[in-house]
């Protein structure tokens, strides 16, 4: 079936609690012996799932963007063993799955994805005067990660701008991934990554940032040094500095943060870093312009690839691969029967308005544009024309009041459209997670042939469910006709799982 959503978006109304942010952290209180515990990072709607699949998926454009040297480089080790080291010092209630990479870029710059993805530039390593600079530049980096500032930042665009935040993003409005990513302050593409953060996430992240440093124990002031080295330099690293605005007297900010903290004896420069800093200067790397001009053509996604640099997938993420409709089965065959059928283990997947568990051997496929469906099936299932096994997920939003009844009518007739849908029988009502809501028994032509080569039915089950804004979520359960009886407890087992 190919699913067509005419200007369907979902709008979900999601009230959200924007956590302010105090510039001088008030609120933070000493451990006992006056070492500074971190703050609380605060609440989100934006669960930790959906930032880490955001932070992926972008860390995975990276790769198409930008030159990352392999994990087996000098440089990436020392700068992931650095990474440990400052990332011991966080709570583990609160922690990410950091993971660090190396750009083979000149220009010094370092950045952070949501989810902990975290790129360092091979011109940041050689400007640091010493390892306590370079520290200071990764912990004020991890610190936007671990206060949740481009979710906040995206809660903030959801009250501002109407948006549906992240969930609206899955169900396709404002352009997918990117368009979450770019309510979140993320810019990819053209050989770039640019995060925008406001001066008080700026300020707050020095702050927390000198936490982290001085519980690894580093001086946490050589993170102010690096800063302001770089303002003296004017015209050097302007990418830099211009994602990371000067809160306003940031040396003097952290110089009375840390005058209460407990005299410490800090590490110093240490061989590894002096061997790795020289090392970085024979490395080969690329101005931004080369950069830039590199991504359009493809270079650096073919030089990551035969350099064995290839982004590694974070527990409970989706691998690249697994992000677009892309489909692994273009022959228009049947689908392989041990490919497709489902396994018996569920996995629990948040989509933002709902959750919902998954066969294990089944993907999770985000919305790439508006008016997409998030799709839940196996890769075999799905080819150019339409997906033959799985389920999709959409919403739609109506004017003036509807009833759910209303609503299944109208999402049917957009669903028909520009297809050979047909509906079989009535609508009936269906509970799901306690939702009233109605339940449509639908045929159309498989996209796979049957085992003879032929055209085949598929059953096409679809489930509509209102919500209080006066939207519905709708699910489209799908499978070849032959075959949906297999499936069906599957797809049953499935819709009881869904949580609002």
């Amino acid at each position: 079936m190919k699913f067509q959503m005419n200007g369907f978006v979902m709008r979900l109304a999601i009230v959200t609690v924007i956590a302010s942010l105090s510039l001088t952290l008030a609120y933070q209180c000493l451990a006992q012996g006056g070492v500074p515990e971190l703050p609380g990072p605060g609440n989100t709607r934006i669960s930790r799932e959906q930032q880490q699949q955001l932070g992926f998926q972008a860390a995975a454009e990276v790769y198409k963007q930008i030159p990352v040297l392999p994990d087996s480089s000098s440089e990436t080790q020392f700068v992931r063993q650095l990474g440990q080291r400052l990332v011991a010092t966080i709570p583990p209630e609160h922690s990410w799955p950091f993971e660090f990479h190396v750009v083979a870029q000149k220009e010094i710059n370092a950045f952070a994805l949501p989810g902990g993805e975290m790129f360092v530039n091979v011109g940041t390593i050689t400007a640091a005067a010493n390892e306590a600079q370079l520290a200071g530049v990764m912990a004020h980096e991890m610190s936007h990660v671990y206060m949740q500032h481009s979710a906040k930042q995206m809660e903030k665009a959801q009250l501002t701008q109407g948006l549906a935040g992240l969930a609206g993003a899955i169900f396709g409005s404002k352009g997918g991934t990117l368009g979450s990513l770019a309510q979140a302050g993320v810019q990819v593409g053209a050989g770039m990554v640019m995060l925008k953060y406001s001066r008080g996430d700026e300020a707050q992240a020095d702050e927390v940032g000198a936490m982290i440093l001085y519980r690894a124990g580093y001086n946490p002031q050589a993170m102010a040094d690096f800063f302001k080295t770089l303002e003296s330099q004017g015209g050097s690293g302007p990418q830099f500095l211009s994602d990371h605005p000067n809160p306003g007297n940031r040396e003097a900010a952290i110089q009375k943060e840390i005058q209460g903290w407990p005299p410490k004896k800090y590490q110093t420069t240490g061989s590894a870093f002096t061997q790795v800093r020289q090392q970085a200067t024979a490395v080969k790397t690329y101005t931004a312009d080369e950069i830039a001009k590199g991504a359009k053509t493809g270079q650096w996604d073919a030089l990551n690839k035969q350099n064995g640099a290839v982004l590694k997938s974070a527990a409970g993420v989706a691998a690249p691969e697994t992000t677009s409709a892309k489909s692994s089965n273009t022959t228009g065959n049947p689908a392989p029967s041990n490919d497709v059928m489902p396994g018996s283990r569920l996995l629990t997947v948040d989509l933002g308005p709902m959750r919902i568990a998954r066969p294990e051997n089944w993907d999770v496929i985000a919305a790439q544009q508006q008016g997409q469906s998030i799709t839940i099936a196996p890769r075999s299932g799905i080819v150019s024309n339409g997906i033959g096994y799985g389920v999709v997920i959409n919403g739609a939003s109506f004017k003036g009041k509807a009833t759910i009844d209303e609503m299944t009518a109208e999402i049917v007739r957009s669903l028909q459209s520009g297809g050979d849908l047909q509906v079989v029988g009535k609508a009936t009502p269906i509970e799901v997670a306690g939702v009233g809501g109605r339940s449509v028994t639908m045929q159309s032509t498989s996209p796979f042939p049957d085992a003879r080569g032929q055209s085949q039915k598929e059953r096409d089950w679809l489930i509509t469910l209102p919500r209080p804004d006066g939207s519905a979520i709708f699910l489209v359960f799908v499978a070849p006709e032959s075959e949906y009886e297999r499936l069906s407890p599957t797809f049953d087992r499935m819709l009881k799982s869904a949580q609002f």
